[in-house]
This record gives structure tokens, C-alpha cells and sequence, in this order.
């Protein structure tokens, strides 16, 4: 496929996304982070979302406040899976409007630090070039 032909890829079509190099994010509108982004316990707690001492806590209590604090969307008890609420525009809730950057980079759950190596179709990016201004 030539990627020159190629205006955007569509999140939902996994056969439209092309295949992932490094130089993309710079120039990509940040389509990964329109993508659901679930977290474990770990990734909470490097986010400063929970504390150390709250491991011991039933994990459906944790998620019941975190929903309560709008930071959580759902939480599966039998994964132990956490997934964060996305603004209305489907961004992440970390993920800064304008810049297009992530606000908690250095503090980013481990789905997005592995993001394309795992996900929808491992390998491949659902690239959007940043639009002219």
C-alpha cells in the first residue's frame, strides 16, 4: 500500500491503518489518543491517581470512587481492567486540546507506552497527518 495515497486512516477500520514508524507521532494528530485507554492498578498509581496503601482495597471500590471523580468510565472486576473517561470529542482525558501532547507523558499507562506494539492491529497506527492551520 502506498502510504502516500493514504489522507488519514479511519479509527474504526483497522484495514485503513498503515504500518507504524517512529517519525508518524510527530506529525499525526494524535489519533491513538481517541482510542479507550485501559489501565490496571500500577498505571493508577503512577498517575497519582491511588496511593500505595490502596492496593489492599477491593479493586471495585477503588473504581467506584475513581467513576465518582470522573477519571474512570468502567471498570471490569474478572480483568481487573480500569478504563479511562474520554472527553466528548473522544480525546483522552490527558490529552491537551490544543498542543495535541500528553499532559502525564512521563506518567502514561502502560497501554500507551506499548501503543502500536499492542491494540487493534499490532504493528499498524491509525495515522492522521495534523491539519494546516
Amino acid at each position: 500500500m502506498n502510504k502516500l495515497l493514504i489522507i488519514g486512516a479511519e479509527l474504526d477500520r483497522t484495514e485503513t491503518w498503515i504500518k507504524y514508524e517512529k517519525t508518524m507521532c510527530s506529525s499525526c494528530h494524535s489519533s491513538c489518543c481517541t482510542m479507550p485507554v485501559e489501565v490496571r492498578f500500577n498505571d493508577l498509581l503512577r498517575i497519582g491517581l491511588v496511593q500505595e496503601f490502596e492496593r489492599s482495597e477491593p479493586a471495585k471500590n477503588i473504581a467506584k470512587r475513581l467513576m465518582k471523580e470522573g477519571v474512570v468510565e468502567r471498570f471490569s472486576q474478572k480483568s481487573g481492567i480500569y478504563t479511562l473517561v474520554r472527553m466528548g470529542n473522544n480525546d483522552c482525558l490527558y490529552l491537551d486540546r490544543k498542543s495535541r501532547l500528553c499532559t502525564i507523558y512521563e506518567q502514561r499507562p502502560d497501554t500507551c507506552r506499548n501503543h502500536p506494539k499492542i491494540g487493534p492491529r499490532p504493528g499498524y497506527c491509525a495515522f492522521k497527518p495534523k491539519q494546516s492551520s
